[in-house]
Parts: C-alpha cells; structure tokens; sequence
C-alpha cells in the first residue's frame, strides 16, 4: 500500500512540474520582452532608438485582438493613434514567431528606392520606424482553434513618401 501510494505521488508531482515547465515555456515566447528583443534586435542594425512598452497601447492591442477571435486578418484602425503589425496562424503561434515574420521582411526593403522589392516589406519598415518609440502587443486564440496576433505601435510609423530611418 505504501509503495502504491509514493508511485501515484510521484506521477502526480512529475506531470505537474511537466505541465509547469511547457506552460513557463510557452508563457516566454510571448512575454513583452519576447515582442520587445526581437523588434529592438533589428532597430539597432539601423541605428535607431529601442522601443519600450507602453500598458495603453498594449490595452489598445488587446482589445482588437478580443474582437478578431474570428481569426480575419483585419487591420484596425489603429484608433487613429497607432501603426499596427498582425498575423495569424491556423493553429498555435507565438508573439516570436509573429515578431520573425515581421523582421523577416528587411530583405524586402531597398533603403536606396526607399520601397519594397521582391515582396511585401511594411511590417518591417514599421518595426524600424525612427518615430515610433513604444509598443503593446496581445495574442488571443481563435474560435477555429487558430492564433491572432496584434502589436501597435506608438507614434505610428509608415508614411508614405517618408524614410523609417
């Protein structure tokens, strides 16, 4: 009886530390420093300023992701404040990996014609936009069992005929 009971003890105490560890894992690939390092990363290879993150902004993000439990890749209005990077996934995504689509894109981007070659590069030029000094990003998962993703961005960034650095 005691033998029994230590096994059941130790199966209980193991799965619980497992479920610990994948939840502190998960939890770390979207922490504001996640959305932050990967972001500041590429800023500084372009010599411009770290953003920081701002709790309003992030409140912003949050509540637009809460309404795109729909999964719809839909911009926001940004409030009329706020430059906005989004992405979605059919199944689990992390803030790193949202943050790796947008950098991603910098070979996109011909800082001598100040445009986009070869694809798609404004979620790049908005992650280095000189101006815009602070972020808040929100993750919400979807009604499908996918993944949306928001990050906005303060002040925003992506003006036309205007260089990001």
């Amino acid at each position: 009886m005691g033998l029994s009971n230590y096994l059941s003890f130790s199966l209980f105490f193991y799965v619980l530390v497992l479920v610990n560890i994948v939840g502190l894992v998960a939890y770390a690939q979207d922490s504001q420093e996640d959305y932050l390092n990967g972001q500041n990363a590429v800023r500084s290879e372009v010599n411009v300023p770290n953003l920081v993150w701002n709790d309003t902004v992030a409140a912003f993000a949050q509540n637009y992701a809460n309404e795109r439990k729909d999964c719809q890749l839909e911009h926001s209005d940004g409030g009329g404040n706020y430059g906005e990077n989004i992405a979605m996934s059919t199944g689990e995504m992390f803030g790193t990996d949202a943050v790796s689509m947008w950098v991603g894109e910098k070979p996109n981007y011909d800082v001598n014609s100040n445009s986009c070659v070869g694809g798609e590069c404004l979620h790049y030029t908005q992650v280095v936009w000189r101006t815009t000094t602070s972020i808040g990003c929100a993750k919400v998962r979807c009604d499908n069992g996918g993944t949306f993703i928001t990050c906005n961005y303060y002040p925003p960034g992506n003006y036309m005929g205007d260089r990001p650095y």
